[in-house]
């Protein structure tokens, strides 16, 4: 028969011995402070000093590692430092609220062509329906288009139209 602590204490130990086995690193920063983490920057020389594998020998951050559980080493491209990180994201960001503010402006800007363009028709059907039509003049008195004037605005209308709407 089992003791009914046996599970409890088998579980302990488990719990126990897994932060031994992750890899901790130590390295010194360009102003000569020693830093300890499970991850190097890339292009540091680190050192294992926890956690290392049989046989595997203390190496630099960025060398291929032979094990697959290993992280991949930082590209040189990638931000190492914590103000170069929040640089590339203030960056990101602020392309990210251009392309938002780019899209905005060519919404609005389709938005004003289509009003255009449903107010052009609508104005070129009534020329084109014979309704009474008034503009004013420069004095603002009201005149109404005489058959010419009718048939110059529509020619006006179909070009704009042709222009500006698709």
């Amino acid at each position: 028969m089992t003791h009914p602590f046996a599970p409890v204490a088998i579980l302990a130990l488990l719990l126990t011995a897994l932060p031994a086995a992750a890899q901790v690193y130590s390295w010194k920063d360009k102003d000569g402070r020693i830093h300890y983490g499970d991850m190097p920057p890339a292009g540091v020389e680190a050192t294992v000093i926890r956690g290392a594998r049989p046989g595997a020998a203390a190496r630099k951050a960025g060398e291929t590692a032979p094990s697959a559980d290993m992280p991949p080493a930082a590209t040189p491209t990638s931000p190492s430092s914590l103000a170069e990180r929040e640089q590339a994201f203030r960056e990101r960001r602020a392309a990210a609220a251009e392309a938002e503010a780019k899209a905005a402006r060519e919404a609005e800007s389709r938005g004003e062509t289509e009003r255009f363009c449903t107010d052009a028709q609508h104005e070129l059907a009534a020329l084109r329906g014979g309704q009474r039509m008034v503009r004013f003049n420069v004095k603002g008195e009201r005149e109404f288009l005489d058959d010419r004037a009718r048939a110059e605005q529509a020619e006006a209308l179909e070009r704009k139209i042709a222009d500006h709407c698709r």
